[in-house]
């Protein structure tokens, strides 16, 4: 489980709701970081955070991942 830094509450995705999950953007999977409590899109190169146990699904609030990130995360649907 990750960290939510705003108030160091953990949090964690349900593997179900990861299931049902797409990228906004390439309507592709996603992967869970659970070090980081994000949702990753390598088609995208994007990872989604998730805050209080929300998926934040846009665009604009995801960060960009650089190269060693799309190569060191996991497969969609995978732990981390």
């Amino acid at each position: 489980m990750a960290t939510d830094g705003r108030h160091g509450k953990k949090v964690n995705v349900d593997p179900k709701l990861l299931e049902l999950l797409a990228c906004p953007l390439t309507k592709g999977p996603l992967a869970w970081d659970a070090e980081r409590g994000e949702l990753v899109s390598r088609v995208a190169k994007l990872a989604y955070p998730v805050r209080d146990g929300i998926p934040i699904m846009l665009p604009s609030e995801a960060r960009t991942l650089s190269a060693e990130d799309v190569l060191a995360q996991p497969r969609p649907g995978g732990a981390s």
